[in-house]
């Protein structure tokens, strides 16, 4: 029983890991220009 639900929960972290694969790239390039507006501001 304890594996059945390890492998389902891997599962469903697997499939939610591929529809996040595009929006990865996106997250990376707002949290750099969130800390280029920091840097600015702090100047």
């Amino acid at each position: 029983m304890r594996l059945k639900i390890l492998m389902v929960l891997a599962a469903i972290g697997c499939a939610t890991l591929v529809g996040c694969a595009n929006t990865v790239a996106g997250a990376g390039e707002d949290i750099s220009n969130a800390g280029h507006a920091i840097t600015k501001s702090a100047q």
